[in-house]
């Protein structure tokens, strides 16, 4: 088995990440071992050594690049009260987050920190604009300790995700700083399941081995399989996803057979449970309760020689217990995204066996509130690199008279995907632009909310690029295809039915479009075909029509497979460039551009 070599860091004495067996080594720095080594009475007299210690596995996932505390409905997270009302609390941001892990990790002889995957990508500008150098430094700085890689740890591909982990400068854009070369992350990244097709082998390393004192756990990472549907062609050219729990499995065996018992499995798929509320209970019995989702399959599926499942993916919130294949409950926890919560599970370990006390295992997720001290070290790392982005993120791009809501609206259809659409549409409409008559927007493109208030100096209402940016990170390029009518038609459905019947994908539509959707139908018939009209008439199927989405969706991504099938493709500007040429040309200072109606999707309940 082969793995990328990846020498530690300068990192503070305070624990070890050695690769297992066959693996480079990742860690040689060794905490000293506590005077009162933590004692769970096992017992008869005071120089009965203990047979237990507790190890905290602190974890969190779905970073994406969110160095500052995230703007509008995307910085809250839903927090039940004891009365049962429900609030909304502001959360996020690395300065806060730094704050809470060295806060937990006081008083802990034993503490690792590891996390679910998609650390960066969809990043806002601050880290995005340097391809997420930033955020790579500031995990450093926190002492992450491992993490899976997630779909969006390739979106440029495996050659950039390899110069992450092992440092250089951007080969295109060089260095960012004079005299300051990109050093790579001091964590490994884990990629048990993705595996390069020329050789077979994993591109990252499958597995690590955290060591303390004698006390050894081990960490496999793996994506969910279906990463390649979700990220472009080029982002996963030359790559092979496998099976989750396979390979889990595999690896677990193999960590066993080391005489490494304990087993954490950081998966980036994850679950949907049954309140958005971060400290719902979500092994509550009543009816409705619970997680659903892929994780819920996976979880059960994964040998019992893993002991807990950190996860990510889905930005949901929960701390559940899901049977393992022998049917004893296992713990399975996500800390919804942007840095907004921790998970602190404590992992009881047994010197004798080896392995953790399922039984002991305890877990809960904690809000990173912004009403505690910031981390110095990380403001200084923010107004460094804001600095730079400055020139760029600042410049006003239009003006808003409200929040226009694009992750945070609740509905299938979202304002701004609405605005997005007619941005592209309008951009491509010109014949020597395309032709366009129709614009698609796949929702998971739109990574955040339009906030009116200001975020820095610019004055309340004012788009700045940044902010754009952060709403669109992706620069996708424009593609304008050929489409018939039943193609056409074949794509709105594909949003409910195949591979996106269980958690559908509502595309964002460009005005002139409308159609129903009756949710309390099931598969494709979740779109009704009759209704489907654009400006006013009815969809021909043998008609060819000229439809603009991004290059993502052109190449058939998140399920739609219709879309793929475009043909006389046209290449134009970046989804970017048209939406700031749309908010430049619809919107002063005076005049500012309100949120749109989000009425072109009839929705039946």
């Amino acid at each position: 088995m082969s793995a990328t070599s990846h020498p530690q860091k300068n990192r503070a004495p305070r624990r070890v990440l050695a690769a297992a067996a066959g693996l480079a080594t990742v860690g040689a720095l060794v905490a000293a071992m506590p005077a009162d080594a933590h004692d769970r009475g096992h017992g008869h007299g005071h120089h009965q050594p203990s047979r237990t210690v507790d190890v905290q596995l602190l974890s969190f996932n779905d970073l994406h690049g969110n160095l500052e505390p995230p703007a509008g409905s995307a910085g809250t997270v839903s927090e039940t009260r004891a009365d049962g009302t429900v609030t909304s609390v502001p959360a996020g941001g690395v300065e806060y987050l730094a704050t809470s892990l060295r806060k937990a990790r006081k008083g802990h002889a034993y503490s690792v920190t590891a996390a679910g995957g998609d650390m960066v990508g969809a990043s806002p500008l601050l880290s995005g604009l340097f391809h997420d150098e930033p955020t790579i430094e500031a995990l450093n700085k926190i002492d992450l300790d491992v993490t899976a890689v997630g779909n969006h740890e390739f979106d440029e591909g495996a050659t950039e995700l390899a110069r992450l982990q092992n440092g250089g400068c951007h080969p295109v854009e060089g260095c960012y700083e004079k005299g300051k070369k990109f050093k790579g992350a001091d964590f490994p990244y884990l990629a048990a399941n993705v595996t390069s097709e020329k050789t077979g082998k994993p591109i990252l390393k499958p597995y690590t081995v955290w060591k303390k004192n004698g006390v050894k756990i081990g960490f496999i990472g793996v994506t969910l399989e279906g990463t390649p549907d979700i990220v472009t062609a080029n982002g996963v050219k030359g790559l092979k996803f496998h099976d989750e729990i396979e390979t889990v499995n595999k690896y677990a065996k193999e960590l066993d057979g080391q005489g490494v018992k304990s087993i954490v499995a950081l998966i980036h798929e994850g679950g949907a449970p049954a309140s958005t509320s971060y400290n719902y209970d979500c092994d509550s019995p009543g009816a409705g309760d619970g997680i659903s989702g892929p994780i819920v399959d996976i979880a059960k599926g994964i040998s019992p020689k893993v002991d807990a499942l950190v996860t990510g993916h889905t930005h949901q919130a929960y701390v559940c217990t899901v049977p393992d294949p022998s049917g004893k409950p296992r713990m399975v926890t996500s800390a919804a995204s942007f840095g907004k919560l921790y998970t602190d599970t404590t992992l009881t370990y047994d010197l004798r066996t080896k392995d953790i006390v399922r039984t002991s295992v305890k877990s809960a997720n904690h809000v990173v509130s912004r009403d505690q001290a910031k981390a110095t070290d990380m403001t200084k790392l923010i107004a460094r690199w804001n600095k730079l982005a400055a020139p760029i993120a600042n410049k006003p791009q239009g003006w808003i008279s409200a929040d226009i809501n694009g992750r945070g609206a609740t509905t299938p259809e979202l304002p701004l995907g609405d605005l997005i659409a007619d941005a592209q549409l309008e951009g491509l409409a010109p014949a020597d632009k395309g032709g366009a008559v129709v614009a698609f927007m796949n929702p998971g493109g739109i990574r955040a909310d339009l906030v009116y208030a200001a975020s820095g100096g610019e004055g309340d209402g004012v788009v700045t690029y940044g902010e754009a940016f952060t709403v669109q990170p992706f620069t996708n390029m424009m593609n304008v295809v050929d489409l018939t009518g039943a193609q056409l038609v074949a794509a709105l459905q594909q949003q409910v039915s195949g591979s996106n019947e269980a958690s559908p994908k509502i595309l964002q539509i460009s005005e002139g479009l409308t159609y129903t959707l009756d949710l309390t139908k099931s598969g494709a018939d979740r779109v009704v075909a009759g209704t489907i009209r654009l400006n006013g008439e009815a969809i021909d199927p043998a008609k060819t029509y000229r439809v603009a989405m991004n290059e993502f969706l052109a190449g058939g991504g998140d399920g739609f497979a219709a879309l793929g099938e475009g043909t006389n493709k046209l290449v134009g500007p970046s989804d970017l460039d048209v939406f700031n040429d749309y908010l430049a040309a619809h919107s002063t200072a005076t005049a500012p551009l309100a949120p749109p109606a989000a009425d072109r999707i009839t929705v039946v309940r």
